[in-house]
């Protein structure tokens, strides 16, 4: 099964702050909906960019995407 990384972007000298800060409602989001989910996270882009990401199996992704709407999404290639 394909993993995929949902992402929201923030952008402004306080992107970063706001990351991490959504970070923790996506951790939220997983308790609450009882999920069996593991992978989140934050990251500066550049001074002005952040992301927030969640990463999901292909066949969780749609109702996932529809509840949180990610601005993105993408193939997860990094290794666990």
């Amino acid at each position: 099964m394909r993993l995929l990384k949902l992402i929201w972007d923030f952008r402004g000298p306080d992107a970063l702050k706001i990351a991490e800060h959504h970070e923790i409602h996506l951790k939220e989001y997983i308790i609450r909906e009882n999920l069996d989910l593991e992978i989140t996270g934050f990251k500066a882009e550049n001074d002005l960019h952040a992301i927030a990401f969640l990463v999901v199996q292909e066949d969780q992704m749609k109702p996932i995407r529809d509840a949180l709407k990610p601005h993105r999404g993408q193939l997860y290639t990094e290794t666990l």
